[in-house]
């Protein structure tokens, strides 16, 4: 059965601050005024097979599908943004469901293209592959799904209407499921340039139809830190909330708010350059830089191309860690502050928060969805830009790189540490792949892609989970207690926890910069913890393990979480396990229901209602099951009701039927939906500071479910 997802966000909050180091190395920059018309047009094919197979386009036809078509219409805005013809984008989500994206960019053209003979604007909608991107001239970089966004959007919609102010005058033209039903008009005059799209998304492709606020306020607002200046709003007419984004500092801003809940150890580090060859324009390449390090244990970059964010890396991402390791080695050197340990790259980074934000013509990504930057030239680009900028600036700044400086001694004097924990372990057979924990109930299969391990909170529910498992794909590993909060934890106090230890040795694909994902003993690992608030509180420790030790596996989608139920609820033979408080109070009622309409039934067969000798059945039935759990029960006439207190007070066959069974469980799957919202709430939850932690719970006490008081 297909498993929904889970995503890690938090809520949406703004930073600003003053403290900078700016020093800026610039080429000319000034956009191209190059004319945009009908020719700069080309074409590359149809929509049907965008409908056909919609998740090979924008990734799945989920919650993350549907918002990916708004990005996409937003990313054609922030190309002329790019290009220096924009200033403002704002996006509505609208009342009857549709969605609203408008800029005051040059407008998309509507004249008539000479070699297909209809209007440039029905080729740009309506065609795969059309655009203005693939030629250099019109857009010296840009974003979006390869070119194919707008047509996309277009034919993933019930209906699109785009409206483009241009040449003096209003032009419209109506599609239904990416066919145009009606021919470019002119409805109106304007002194204004811009275009303005709005849709609806087919709920006959899509899982859901309705957008969500905080999800593209995320990606909104980090578009708008990426490009300086940028004026971005997102209005929702639905309940009025509204979102206006505008950072004069860009990714300084950017990574000041990263840094809101942390003690920073100096000011933000900038640099910036841009080399732009009008006769070479597929050598275009920009690079921004903003970081800036804090009393943290964890790193923390986000690495940008073409606005896109590359969660997972890439080409520019390795060239800036080895400008970085190789800067702070050159000057610990020169310096004699180096110490004793010689400082690895995990060391250069411990505790910093980085923005890396490069804009090139012909990027190249890993991937439909662009996660990864594949383009080989560019680390030796970045690696000697960003050196040779941080070099001089540490030699010109020379208080901030002692103070850098001593933060990564510091780390690598813990690295040290960290590894003579691991060599220690791996001679009692704990970290390395051969020796596995003594708690571990593996699984027969050897095969990686069809095995599963639970992490199980507890002895007593390792004894159940171990007993009703299907042995031959499923391992058990029991944690006793909390794990260590390794948000505030250095790595040498992470490997030598025991909890952690033994996780690391099942899994055997070790961390840090050892991590080895190929040596992964399970590919589905699942998190299954009582449904109370304590096994709430160990889910989010184990969760903040992954996110900062083994991140790989997240955005592997190798990492779940079972769904275990509150309530068992049973009349006579019929059985009902429910999740929640509402679904108990449903079940009940319509229990209650269906026992009245048969004791109608009765009274009209037989003029009175024969329900005694049932009742007494139902009665034997109910006190066995009072004596089979160890559960809270009540009993509503005939219906009894269990609440679950943990894992471990229910009996095997019910543990496989509810929470382990493929067949019938439920499990949520974790994916990093937005990387600068999740990094926000572990600092909040889990990190040093406490009043952040205090006006999250203020500000979100109102949407408890569960409370233990």
């Amino acid at each position: 059965m297909e498993e929904p997802n889970t995503t890690l966000v938090a809520v949406s909050v703004e930073a600003q601050g003053n403290n900078v180091s700016n020093i800026e190395i610039k080429n000319a920059v000034l956009p191209s005024k190059n004319a945009y018309g009908a020719e700069s047009i080309q074409v590359m094919e149809g929509l049907s097979a965008v409908r056909k197979r919609p998740a090979m386009y924008i990734g799945s036809t989920g919650f993350r599908g549907l918002h990916h078509l708004v990005y996409e219409v937003v990313d054609n805005s922030i190309d002329e943004a790019l290009a220096g013809f924009c200033t403002k984008i704002q996006v509505m989500i609208n009342k009857d469901g549709t969605c609203t994206v408008i800029d005051n960019g040059r407008g998309i053209p509507v004249e008539v293209h000479s070699k297909y003979n209809i209007s440039a604007l029905q080729i740009v909608m309506t065609k795969l592959h059309a655009g203005g991107k693939f030629d250099s001239n019109t857009y010296k970089v840009s974003g979006g799904l390869h070119g194919v966004g707008v047509s996309v959007v277009n034919a993933l919609s019930t209906f699109l209407v785009v409206e483009v102010k241009r040449d003096g005058k209003i032009y419209t033209q109506r599609y239904e499921r990416g066919k145009e039903v009606s021919e470019v008009t002119v409805i109106g005059t304007s002194t204004e340039n811009g275009t303005k799209v709005t849709f609806m998304p087919d709920k006959e492709i899509f899982e859901t139809i309705e957008f969500s606020f905080e999800t593209l306020s995320s990606r909104l607002r980090e578009l708008a830190f990426l490009n300086k200046g940028l004026a971005i709003s997102l209005n929702d007419e639905r309940d009025g909330k509204e979102h206006v984004f505008k950072y004069d500092g860009g990714i300084v801003s950017f990574v000041e708010f990263l840094n809101k809940n942390k003690t920073p150890v100096n000011g933000v580090i900038y640099f910036e350059k841009d080399k732009i060859d009008d006769k070479l324009p597929e050598k275009n390449f920009s690079i921004q830089l903003a970081m800036q390090y804090n009393d943290s244990y964890q790193e923390n970059i986000f690495s940008f191309a073409n606005n896109i964010n590359t969660i997972e890396g890439g080409t520019h991402l390795n060239g800036f860690k080895s400008a970085l390791t190789r800067v702070i080695n050159s000057y610990a050197k020169k310096n004699n502050i180096l110490g004793e340990t010689p400082i690895s790259g995990e060391d250069a980074r411990e505790g910093i928060t980085a923005v890396i934000s490069i804009k090139l013509s012909q990027p190249q990504f890993e991937g439909q969805t662009k996660t990864k930057l594949g383009n080989s030239d560019i680390k030796g680009v970045v690696e000697s830009l960003v050196g040779d900028f941080l070099s001089s600036y540490f030699d010109e700044n020379p208080k901030v790189a002692r103070e850098v400086i001593s933060k990564v001694v510091m780390a690598a004097t813990a690295r040290e540490a960290a590894r003579k924990a691991r060599e220690l372990a791996r001679r009692k057979g704990i970290l390395s792949g051969g020796g596995l924990p003594g708690k571990l109930a593996d699984c027969s299969n050897t095969d990686p892609a069809k095995c599963e391990l639970f992490l199980v909170e507890g002895d007593s529910a390792g004894g159940s989970s171990r007993q009703g498992r299907n042995r031959e794909f499923q391992a058990i590993l029991p944690l006793k207690g909390k794990i260590l909060n390794v948000e505030k934890a250095r790595i040498n106090k992470v490997v030598t926890n025991e909890e952690i230890s033994i996780i690391i040795s099942a899994l055997g694909c070790n961390i840090g910069e050892e991590f080895d994902i190929s040596k992964l003993r399970y590919h589905k690992i699942i998190l299954m913890c009582d449904a109370d608030v304590d096994g709430n509180h160990i889910t989010t420790l184990e969760l903040t393990f992954f996110y900062r030790y083994m991140k790989q596996l997240i955005l592997g989608g190798n990492l779940f979480i079972a769904q275990p139920p509150l309530y068992r609820i049973k009349k006579g033979k019929t059985v009902h396990y429910v999740y929640s408080d509402e679904e108990k109070d449903k079940v009940i009622k319509e229990l209650t229901a269906s026992k009245e309409e048969k004791e109608d039934v009765s009274e009209d067969n037989n003029g009175v209602a024969n329900t005694e000798e049932n009742s007494e059945q139902e009665n034997v039935a109910d006190k066995k099951d009072e004596n089979e759990s160890n559960q809270e029960t009540k009993k509503i006439g005939n219906i009894i009701v269990q609440r679950f207190k943990g894992l471990g007070e229910m009996n095997p066959d019910q543990l496989w039927e509810t929470t382990m069974n493929p067949a019938t469980r439920t499990l949520k799957q974790v994916r990093i939906e937005d990387a600068v919202e999740a990094d926000a709430i572990f600092t909040i939850l889990m990190g040093e500071e406490v009043e952040p932690r205090r006006k999250f719970i203020q500000e979100n006490a109102k949407l408890v479910d569960e409370l233990d008081v």
